[in-house]
């Protein structure tokens, strides 16, 4: 014979459990690279760990909070986990600030337009990189040369 304990997680396995919607995007900009993983929520934004609020620059912070200001209440049912690696704090900025922005439209199409109209690398990234150095002169840069005399 069970007991009532042992019935109850039965119970419990047989009724469907809800799907959660998990979007995960990504954010590139020059070496920077940020992972976002959004899920519903109450707002929260956590950045390596730490709050929003706390991120340094205070440049940077605002270009993070762009996307956040366009969404308007879409954004505060929403918690989003970015990882940022690599590049400097501006271009990690532009980086979470795109995953962060794909993220919002994964959960609400209708955010689509307004993001194209303010901005367009809000949802596109942007593919310009720096030029590698060549070899002999690689201190000076990619095409510095010897400078010459021409008399």
């Amino acid at each position: 014979m069970m007991s009532e304990e042992q019935a109850q997680p039965e119970q419990q396995a047989a009724q469907p459990k809800k799907k959660v919607k998990i979007i995960q995007t990504l954010g590139t900009r020059k070496m920077a690279v940020a992972r976002a993983i959004a899920r519903p929520g109450n707002g929260t934004i956590i950045v390596n760990g730490k709050p929003l609020e706390l991120m340094q620059p205070e440049m940077a912070r605002m270009k993070v909070q762009e996307p956040f200001i366009i969404a308007g209440d879409a954004a505060k049912s929403v918690d989003i986990d970015v990882n940022v690696t690599g590049g400097g704090p501006i271009g990690q900025a532009d980086a979470v600030r795109t995953a962060v922005a794909n993220a919002l439209v994964g959960f609400d199409r209708k955010l689509k337009p307004q993001f194209m109209a303010y901005d367009r690398t809000l949802l596109v990234s942007d593919p310009r990189r720096t030029e590698p150095h060549k070899p002999s002169r690689s201190s000076a840069g990619p095409r510095r040369h010897k400078q010459r005399s021409k008399r």
